[in-house]
């Protein structure tokens, strides 16, 4: 990737700005770049956002759950982020790059008018998607070509539904254009996506990097839809004149980042050898996976349904697995039968103080996806599967917790019997890198020290890129030594770890033979 030419004054520092947006809010946080050396990062704003559902009909009178995100309240709140950058470090910003969650987006005609509301990927009109986009195009062939696991919330499925369903809609789209690059088009126009983001499809040739006309062909999909494809660290254009003016800004350049949030922490990870290290980004989803040369897309990888996202001149060798959405799917029931919500220094007292291993669950299992309510879900999935019925609610949050560290252990002994080599340190960064309890679980459901942060990794990666765009730093390698020094890294050595290994057959045979 070249590094963008542009205008900075002697002796001045380079000041960027991260949006970091994830599935339940958002976060703004200003790096800057010392003439001198060095780095350091804050933040600036940040707000909570969600999906809205409503039970729709459509023409046939089916009635569906349809899940929304509100896209003029996010864009908002990147515009307060801006304002708040502004009144903390002036009217010099040098770049802005956004990452997001990885899937979904918006359809826009030629005169750029948004046609329709933009789906959440929890939308129950993907319930039997994958099945379809099996129908169209063998299974083997796809992942041979994209890389990339079958999952409900896919583009392919998304996409497919779009073309199939909405046939009106199709005729006056003439541009589908994903999360992160919906946001830098209300910013600057910009319609490009990167390649990280664009892995995530299932849409995207893993070994080209461009859109696979012969899947787009299969599931009927457009091509004249997809938005251009660029590298990690592209500048792709800058604020419109009319914006940058009303902020007080001067015309930053807009960054395509590593925008699919996992790269982004992926590339934050301070991994000294990544052949022997398990990075984990911990979050509402656990991305859970290794850095590998190229993809790796052999029946073995398929078997164990797991992708290869494109990464910064790398691929993230990673499985998809549910992470805190659990807890805070049974914080929100809660909150919502007390009238009041639990604090997490409450969950973190009633957690521990629970007996440990009285039961588990499977957190991928699909009951947990997307549950009316997640208590009855976890009830019903161990009455199912002949377990003890919790007793309290700090007996249900560790049952998901250990169950948490069990399904990184799982996935753990499959990257590792794929790849070749065994892990030797696990790296947990994002916001769940901050889950002491979670931390130590992990450490000893695989017998591996976890070294923890940084916590707002997804950010340092943005801001990482951003730097490489501007040229400030030549690689991600370049960008450890920074990392390091800015954020302290809390290392968890394992305990007990007998009594997980005991354990993790038990485990096993729940998530093996329980999958629906």
């Amino acid at each position: 990737m070249m590094p963008h030419s542009f205008d900075q004054g002697a002796g001045m520092d380079i000041k960027v700005l991260a949006v970091d947006l994830g599935a339940s809010g958002g976060k703004c946080f200003a790096g800057i770049f010392p003439e001198g050396g060095g780095f350091r990062m804050q933040e600036v704003h940040r707000f909570a956002h969600g999906g809205t559902s409503f039970f729709l009909a459509d023409r046939t009178g089916a009635v569906t759950e349809r899940t929304y995100w509100d896209d003029t309240w996010i864009y908002d709140n990147i515009i307060k982020g801006l304002h708040a950058y502004k009144r903390t470090f002036g009217g010099q910003l040098d770049a802005i790059g956004l990452d997001t969650w990885g899937a979904d987006g918006a359809y826009f005609s030629a005169d750029g008018e948004l046609l329709g509301k933009t789906h959440c990927y929890r939308d129950h009109r993907l319930d039997t998607m994958c099945e379809e986009v099996k129908a169209c195009i063998d299974a083997r062939r796809l992942y041979g070509i994209t890389g990339i696991h079958f999952q409900p919330f896919n583009m392919s499925n998304q996409l497919r539904w779009f073309a199939t369903r909405r046939p009106e809609l199709r005729k006056l789209t003439a541009l589908f254009l994903p999360i992160p690059a919906l946001f830098n088009f209300y910013l600057g126009g910009c319609t490009a996506v990167d390649s990280s983001w664009a892995s995530v499809t299932q849409l995207m040739d893993a070994k080209r990097r461009t859109w696979s006309r012969d899947v787009l062909r299969a599931l009927k999909i457009p091509a004249r839809i997809m938005p251009p494809i660029v590298a990690p660290g592209t500048v792709i254009g800058a604020l419109r004149p009319p914006l940058a003016a009303t902020l007080g800004l001067n015309e930053a350049a807009i960054v395509a980042v590593a925008s699919h949030d996992t790269a982004s922490a992926f590339a934050a990870a301070p991994v000294a050898d990544a052949r022997h290290a398990l990075i984990i980004s911990s979050g509402t989803w656990s991305l859970v996976g290794r850095l590998v040369d190229q993809p790796i897309t052999h029946d073995a990888a398929m078997t164990a349904n797991i992708s290869n996202e494109g990464g910064i001149d790398n691929t993230r060798f990673l499985k998809n697995c549910m992470g805190t959405w659990i807890v805070q799917e049974l914080l929100r029931g809660w909150e919502a039968a007390d009238g009041r919500r639990m604090e997490w220094s409450e969950v973190d007292t009633i957690t521990p103080a629970a007996p440990a291993f009285s039961a588990f669950i499977d957190p991928d299992n699909a009951r947990f996806y997307n549950p009316a309510n997640m208590e009855d879900a976890i009830r019903a999935f161990l009455a199912e599967t002949g377990q003890r019925q919790p007793a309290d609610r700090g007996a249900i949050l560790r049952i998901v917790y250990e169950s948490l560290a069990l399904k990184y252990r799982l996935v753990n002994e499959q990257i590792c019997a794929i790849c070749g080599t065994p892990t030797q340190a696990v790296h947990i960064v994002g916001g769940g890198s901050g889950n002491a309890l979670l931390n130590q679980f992990t450490a000893d459901a695989i017998a591996r020290p976890v070294h923890a942060g940084p916590k707002e990794g997804t950010a340092v990666g943005n801001l990482m890129v951003q730097a490489m765009a501007l040229g400030v730093i030549s690689s991600m390698a370049e960008a450890q030594p920074l990392i390091r020094s800015a954020f302290p890294i809390k290392t968890f050595l394992p305990g007990d770890t007998a009594v997980w290994d005991a354990t993790f057959a038990r485990f096993q045979e729940i998530a093996t033979n329980h999958k629906s």
